[in-house]
């Protein structure tokens, strides 16, 4: 929904939010469904309602418990038999600088300020410790932001009688917390309110009136940007983050029209200030390839032209920082789903960025949920692409950083595909490898990650928390497996995960997902060829497999008839069961692919 993209307006969002969650409530989407617990250091209703907003716009239907206020710690430390039996997937905790207790007196000794800093992190760290352990969830905490003056002046920042200064020290401790992984990687959560209250102007964020009468520990406008910000991390932890920019040129990544001036005539580099500008921003986009997200060119140009102008020798991106270039005269739209097919994601899941607000409008109305930022001057550029939150990093693998390598080197294969004739020796002439064991703890960040991801090879589209993940490892009925695969152009990763539990002599499907860079491979053959060999060694006769549709995995909706199995049930909704007999033993059906096994 375009109102609830930044820029937004928040006292719209505010006055109108009935309105907009009945529209959205209201449009047919799917949505998963997560538990998310409030604890409040302040009034949190208004910031609850809004943030549901947001989720339900990013695809997450939420349901919220809310501590009453003021009753973070108690809530955390004594929980009651109504948290208790919500059983949060999601625990977050809004606290900010008013929920400090005690400042340091200016009488007070070096030794007394770094006492009282102690014994003020250990405050939340406690409740952190306590809350993993009840719950193993991901947890989200404030950091805290600025007061809203400083009795010292200047000195108030670095004097150790400063409040400013206190905060500070406070805010380190919370992020040394969050580096060093205490709960475990994927557990734990700074919502940066810092930062935001300062993007939002400290003076108007700070309203002591909205303390003091309805104690909001910010003015009721920014309670948007505010829950907006949490949200990005929930979106993110549950994979809704987008994945690539799909970007114009002409006075989008250059000032001019390259087919018109030339590429001597168009403005980047430093030579002047509109090429400085543009070269920043360039550079900025860049940077997004090194936290995976793939980039592509959608433009309507001459190829030759547009090549010509990302050679320029003042441009930071170049024709091989692109995993895809369309440059031709066809409707953007129609570059947009090819670009997205080519890489096997969905439309949506690509940002447009264009200066053209008619190229803009036409793209959103010819794919459904693409988000096209509104851009105005160059100069903004990237702070409205940033404090939009497409990528909010709550994760960062070693196959992410790599992705852009990995769609790389399907372009080759792809080209190689085409100079076979038969399917079956171009697979073989790839020379694939796969490692294929149970869930492995160094690798939990990375299948977390693509349980929420995945959406279209995704039988059950159920979602896992990196927590759920350790959880179903450690569990002895379950089977799980994870499958890597390389060839000869390169190492795609991780792309295959598959869990079930064991009862009996009969073995339940719960988790069976791939990355749809590897279609078309034979994983799926060489993934169940390990899932039945390791479910013989537990004395298993039967497999049952699951598939629940959505309005993205139709593609798998015969995925188990492929692979032998009967299917035994189906509802009116297309819920249905399957059913594979390896009592009288199995053979395999991957025979292209070489497994290393556990």
């Amino acid at each position: 929904m375009k109102e609830l993209e930044y820029p937004f307006d928040g006292n719209y969002i505010m006055k109108k939010k009935r309105s907009i969650k009945k529209e959205l409530l209201a449009d047919g989407s799917s949505r998963i469904k997560k538990k998310i617990a409030v604890l409040g250091g302040s009034t949190t209703s208004d910031i609850v309602k809004v943030m549901e907003l947001f989720l339900l716009n990013y695809g997450i239907e939420p349901a919220f418990y809310e501590s009453e206020y003021g009753q973070y710690w108690q809530d955390a430390m004594f929980p009651g038999e109504e948290l208790s039996s919500f059983n949060p997937d999601i625990i977050y905790i809004h606290t900010s600088n008013r929920n400090i207790k005690d400042y340091p007196g200016m009488g007070d000794t070096a030794a007394q300020v770094d006492e009282l800093v102690d014994n003020t992190y250990r405050h939340f760290e406690a409740m952190w410790n306590k809350l993993h352990e009840l719950y193993h969830c991901p947890i989200i905490q404030n950091n805290f932001e600025a007061p809203f003056y400083r009795l010292l002046g200047n000195r108030d920042v670095y004097d150790i009688h400063g409040r400013l200064s206190f905060i500070n020290r406070l805010n380190d401790r919370f992020y040394e917390f969050a580096r060093n992984n205490t709960l475990g990687e994927g557990s734990f959560f700074i919502s940066d309110i810092n930062y935001i209250s300062s993007c939002y102007g400290l003076d108007s964020w700070s309203d002591p009136q909205a303390w003091h009468m309805y104690k909001y520990a910010c003015c009721i406008p920014a309670i948007p940007t505010w829950s907006f910000n949490v949200a990005n991390i929930i979106k993110s932890i549950y994979g809704k983050n987008k994945k690539g920019l799909v970007l114009d040129l002409d006075n989008t990544l250059w000032g001019g029209i390259v087919g018109d001036d030339g590429v001597d005539g168009i403005e980047i580099g430093q030579e002047t200030n509109l090429g400085q500008v543009y070269a920043e921003f360039q550079d900025y986009i860049k940077s997004h390839k090194d936290l995976g997200i793939v980039l592509a060119v959608d433009s309507k140009n001459e190829e030759e032209n547009a090549i010509a102008g990302l050679e320029h020798p003042d441009a930071p991106l170049k024709p091989d920082d692109f995993v895809a270039i369309k440059a031709n005269w066809e409707p953007k739209s129609e570059n947009m789903k090819k670009i997205a097919s080519e890489l096997s994601l969905l439309p949506e899941s690509l940002v447009f960025v264009d200066d053209n607000p008619a190229e803009r409008e036409i793209v959103r109305g010819q794919i459904p949920g693409v988000c096209a930022p509104e851009l105005d001057a160059p100069e903004h550029y990237i702070r409205l692409i940033d404090h939009s939150a497409f990528f909010e990093a709550t994760s960062i693998s070693e196959d992410d950083m790599k992705r852009n390598e990995m769609y790389m080197a399907n372009k080759k294969r792809a080209a190689l595909e085409e100079s076979f004739a038969d399917y079956s020796d171009y697979l073989r002439s790839l020379e694939m490898e796969a490692v294929i064991k149970p869930f492995e703890k160094m690798y939990m960040p990375r299948i977390a990650q693509l349980t929420n991801k995945s959406n279209q090879f995704n039988l059950t589209t159920r979602r896992y928390s990196q927590s759920d993940i350790e959880e179903a490892a450690g569990d002895k009925r379950n089977i799980t497996l994870y499958g890597r695969l390389k060839d000869k152009f390169g190492d795609n990763g991780i792309v295959a995960l598959t869990a079930g539990h064991v009862d009996g002599d009969e073995l339940h499907i719960d988790l069976w997902l791939m990355s749809c860079r590897v279609l078309k491979r034979d994983m799926e053959f060489a993934m169940m060829d390990s899932l039945v060999k390791a479910a013989l060694l537990r004395k298993v006769k039967t497999i049952y497999g699951y598939y629940y549709p959505t309005a993205k995995n139709k593609m798998v909706r015969d995925f188990y008839l492929l692979q032998g199995f009967e299917k035994i049930s189906e509802d009116e909704e297309g819920n249905a069961t399957f059913r594979l007999d390896i009592s009288g033993g199995y053979e395999n059906q991957n025979h292209v692919i070489t497994v290393v096994e556990e």
